[in-house]
Parts: structure tokens; C-alpha cells; sequence
């Protein structure tokens, strides 16, 4: 095991990293920017480094920096978090490259998953379900239109780099084909530096499920379950459930079986997430996430196991140690993301915490660097804090997380907690009627 592990991250996840290394007796480094000097990882963290100016580009991307930090405070492995450097290739080889160990999977399994393409031919070859759609990248606008005939519209043309929903453009009929193919590569060169893009067939009424896994350097892969992400706004996930309202257990066991079955074929180790797209019984890969997930503690709370110490374990050399007929499911888990924003117009609303006091109570975590006095930085992502209920039933788990958010107290800043206090009340939320598009529905009614 580990002595010393460097995180290279900030905000809540670096404080979940920090209690997951806390309990397993590794002592842990800090890497800030000069915004973050005050944050509650570094406060807590044994050591803390600062690498460089308020700017992401300058700091939390700021490779040299982060293995300077590693090398000088004898840390012998790197955590990433998610977002920032969890999904850089480069970044995962050049750590390995200096002999630290990154806890994550391998540079070459990051860069096979993070072309969309890749990943999409890859997982096809292994037996798991597409969105009809082209066969790689798109060469010009008359292929485009040739595939949008082929699979029948509407389509989406999505760029092969990136996420969060840059580069994403739909049409819905052949009129539209033009301006998707020229907007969304646009975008793409934007945001990516990298302009390619291919063709889906757009579902009008899907479900946004992942998976969960864990995967040895023994040949020993696992799930634990599905997480039901369909609520999004502008392709960004605000509440997550586990498990999905509308999966049976037989369906969660044939997909989990497929896409252990797959990555057990690929030698893939550590964590990951396969996301699809399900709509009338049909799962439909869309991409993996090769880091942890966001909305990782409802799995946790579900499934009584701690994903962040399975992944450094994994990274030590350890064995899994349990097959899947070990993971077991309890109950039903929801999570709010509560992003520092005007719950209304979704502007961003960074500043002083004028007081905070988070819920508790039984079945309730709250997982955020936040403290009474802390200033909330504008350089970084808005997302604050992660209230998880836990229950024996869906239901009883709306009634809980109702409960913690009327507990929750953020004053000095605007937060979206009046928004989730709206979507759990909504009858159909409660009837677990909704789909992608439902919350963008949702948020335009008047109120």
C-alpha cells in the first residue's frame, strides 16, 4: 500500500479523496492554486503545495507543476479525481513515466475511450449495443447526409473529443443537416482543437443509464449497478438516482453481464463507467467515463462499498478480493448537485458563505468543501456541495432528500436548492416519469 498520495484536484472531491486515504493510514498532499490557499483540502491535507495562479491552465492543469509538488513531498502515486486531468492520457503516462503510480486506468485504455469513435467501434467489437448511426467519422457534409437518410431523422452530430455537450447539434429533418454538420464542428474546434465529428440517430424519449465498475490487474471485474443521470440541463446531470426507477433487476443483471464481459476482454483495471442511452427496453452505448464519476455516492450508498479506496487499492496491486455475486443492492439512493447558481437564470453566483450548516440525520451525506466564511472562487466549476439521501424505497427517499434540503443552509451566495426542492414535488419526478429532455421542460414552466 501507498505511504504518500498526491491529489490533483480541489474542491469536495479532493476532500473525499483525502478521507479515503485518511482511513487506509496514507498520508496525503495538497496541490492548489493561489484562489485555493484557504480551501478545506488544503487545511485538512498532511502536506499542501502551492502550483501556480488562480487559473485552471496555470495550476490544476499544470502538469510540471503537479509532479514538481509529487517529487519534492516523496509522494508515490497520484490521484486525479475527475475533470481537470482524471481522463488526459499524456497526463496518466507521463506520471507512470516519472515512477509514480496513477490511480486510474491505463494511458492507453484513457486514450482508447476518450475518442468517441474509438470507443464506439471498440465496445461494438465486444459485444455491446450502439445508437445506429455512422461507422466512424465524418468526411464531409454529402456522407452526412447520406448516413441521416440511412438511419432516418431526426440525427445528432456529435464532436469525437470532449463532452459536457460542446459540439452537439441536432436536425431534424434534411433541412437541418447543414447547419448541425457546420455548427457542431464548429463548436468542436472551439472547445477541443479538434473539429471531427460523427452521426447518431437521435432518441427522442431515452433514459440516460451508466454502469459501474471496478476491474483488478488479476483479470477480476465487477459492477455495481446502474445510476439512473436522465435529469440534465443542457447536457449537464443535476440529480442522479440509484438504482433507475424504470430498470428491472433482470435487465441491470444482462447489461451488467455484457459489460463486464467486455472489459474483462479489454484488460481494463480501476474504475470506469459505460453510459448508454435506453429507451423501450434497448440499452445503447454512448461513451465510458475512464475516472470516477460525479454521482459516484449514490452507488456507494446502495452498494455499502467505498469506490475511491477500491481504486487505490487496485492501483497498490491489490486483488478486488469478491466476485459479483458478492455485490449486493440496498434501497434506492438520490443525489442533488448544488451548484452556486441563480436557481432561475442559472448564472453563476461564486462568494463569501455568509453561513452554512449542512443537513444530517439518518440516510443523509453531504459531500462539499464548503465552511461558514469561505469564499466560493469564479474560476472554477459551480458545483459547491452533493446532498445523498439514502432509504429502503424510492419514495421514502424523495420524502428524505425534501428533508435534508429544507435542513440546508447556503445564505450569502445563490444556490440551486430551490430548483430541487420543485423537481422532487413535480408528480411526474415522483412517478420516475422523465427522460433527457424532461428537465429542460421542466425549468421553462413558469413558477
Amino acid at each position: 500500500m501507498f505511504s504518500k498520495i498526491l491529489i490533483a484536484n480541489r474542491g469536495e472531491i479532493a476532500l473525499r479523496i483525502l478521507r479515503a486515504c485518511r482511513e487506509l493510514g496514507i498520508k496525503t498532499v495538497a496541490v492548489h492554486s493561489t484562489a485555493d490557499e484557504d480551501a478545506m483540502h488544503v487545511r485538512l491535507a498532511d502536506e499542501a503545495v502551492c502550483i501556480g495562479p488562480a487559473a485552471s491552465r496555470d495550476s490544476y492543469l499544470n502538469v510540471a507543476a503537479i509532479l514538481s509538488a509529487a517529487t519534492i513531498t516523496g509522494a508515490e502515486a497520484i490521484h486525479p479525481g475527475y475533470g481537470f486531468l482524471s481522463e488526459n492520457a499524456d497526463f496518466a503516462e507521463t506520471v507512470e513515466a516519472h515512477g509514480l503510480t496513477f490511480i486510474g486506468p491505463t494511458a492507453d485504455h484513457i486514450r482508447m475511450m476518450g475518442d468517441k469513435i474509438t470507443a464506439k467501434t471498440t465496445m461494438e467489437a465486444l459485444g455491446v449495443p450502439l445508437v445506429p448511426g455512422s461507422d466512424g467519422e465524418l468526411t464531409s457534409l454529402d456522407q452526412a447526409r447520406t448516413v441521416a437518410e440511412q438511419v432516418g431523422y431526426p440525427v445528432l452530430i456529435k464532436a469525437t473529443a470532449g463532452g459536457g455537450g460542446r459540439g452537439m447539434k441536432v436536425a431534424r429533418d434534411a433541412s437541418e443537416i447543414e447547419e448541425a454538420w457546420s455548427v457542431a464542428r464548429t463548436e468542436a474546434r472551439t472547445a477541443f482543437g479538434n473539429d471531427a465529428v460523427y452521426l447518431e440517430k437521435y432518441l427522442d424519449k431515452p433514459r440516460h443509464i451508466e454502469l459501474q465498475i471496478l476491474a483488478d490487474n488479476y483479470g477480476s471485474v465487477v459492477h455495481f449497478g446502474e445510476r439512473d443521470c436522465s435529469l440534465q440541463r443542457r447536457h449537464q446531470k443535476l440529480l442522479e438516482e440509484a438504482g433507475s426507477p424504470v430498470l428491472t433487476a433482470e435487465e441491470r443483471d444482462a447489461i451488467g453481464r455484457t459489460a463486464t464481459d467486455a472489459l474483462s476482454k479489454m484488460g481494463y483495471r480501476n474504475a470506469g463507467t459505460l453510459e448508454f442511452l435506453y429507451q423501450d427496453g434497448q440499452f445503447c452505448f454512448i461513451e465510458m467515463n475512464t475516472r470516477l464519476q460525479v454521482e459516484h455516492p449514490v452507488t456507494e450508498m446502495v452498494c455499502d462499498v467505498d469506490l475511491v479506496r477500491e481504486q487505490i487499492r487496485i492501483a497498490a496491486g491489490e486483488k478486488l478480493g469478491y466476485t459479483q455475486d458478492d455485490v449486493t443492492f440496498s434501497g434506492h439512493a438520490i443525489e442533488c448537485r448544488i451548484n452556486a447558481e441563480d436557481p432561475d437564470t442559472f448564472a453563476p453566483c461564486p462568494g463569501t458563505v455568509a453561513v452554512y450548516h449542512p443537513p444530517g440525520g439518518l440516510g443523509v451525506r453531504v459531500d462539499s468543501a464548503l465552511y461558514t466564511g469561505y469564499r466560493v472562487p469564479p474560476y472554477y466549476d459551480s458545483m459547491i456541495a452533493k446532498v445523498i439521501v439514502h432509504a429502503p424505497t424510492r419514495a421514502q427517499a424523495i420524502a428524505r432528500m425534501h428533508r435534508a434540503l429544507d435542513e440546508f443552509v447556503v445564505e450569502g451566495i445563490k444556490t440551486v436548492i430551490p430548483l430541487h426542492r420543485r423537481i422532487l414535488a413535480d408528480p411526474e419526478f415522483q412517478k420516475g416519469d422523465y427522460t433527457i429532455h424532461w428537465l429542460e421542460q421542466f425549468t421553462s414552466r413558469p413558477h
